[in-house]
């Protein structure tokens, strides 16, 4: 039989600068964790260039019968900021981020092996946007929609106004008078 493992992370996440974001990371295995088992976090910066290893975790026999034992990265921008989330018996290798910098902007992927699991989707990506504290994120459909039904609740309001209360019309009749009297004399 063919042994396979399937890794899945959500494609996109947002957040605000300052906050704690978990990073998750879900797989399926057709065996169940061995010491052989590894997780790889790493990155790549929005800008490009090359990635680099945010955590390392190898199960061993101790942990839920398996030992784990995390690796976080002893230096770089991910120094003190990362905490192991995962359960691997069941199927989490998920991390927090802690205290989210705009430099955290990127890709982040996941990869999980557990041999003898050699075929399948064993990594997979997440695209992390951090947003200065306070701003409000418009999308392009919020931002159409208060264009077209603001100035639309405006024009409504204004002709209900105008069917509700008509203007009165000024009519040239005997009674009118001028602001300006003429007197003969």
């Amino acid at each position: 039989t063919v042994s396979s493992i399937l890794v899945k992370t959500r494609a996109e996440l947002h957040a605000s600068k300052g906050d704690d974001v978990t990073l998750s990371c879900t797989f399926t295995s057709s065996n169940t964790p061995t010491s052989k088992m590894t997780v790889d976090w790493s990155y790549r910066p929005q800008t490009g260039g090359p990635p680099q290893t945010v955590i390392l975790l190898i199960f061993s026999y101790t942990f839920f019968h398996f030992s784990s034992r995390a690796f976080p990265p002893l230096d770089g921008q991910f120094t003190s900021r990362i905490q192991w989330k995962g359960s691997p018996a069941r199927g989490d290798a998920s991390i927090s981020l802690v205290n989210a910098t705009l430099n955290d902007n990127g890709t982040f992927t996941c990869s999980v092996r557990n041999p003898p699991d050699v075929h399948g989707s064993p990594t997979s990506h997440t695209v992390l946007t951090i947003t200065p504290k306070g701003n409000i994120r418009f999308s392009d459909v919020a931002v159409l929609l208060a264009l077209i039904l603001l100035p639309s609740a405006v024009i409504t309001v204004f002709l209900i106004g105008r069917m509700i209360c008509p203007r009165k019309k000024h009519s040239k009749s005997k009674a009118y008078r001028s602001p300006i009297e003429v007197t003969e004399g």
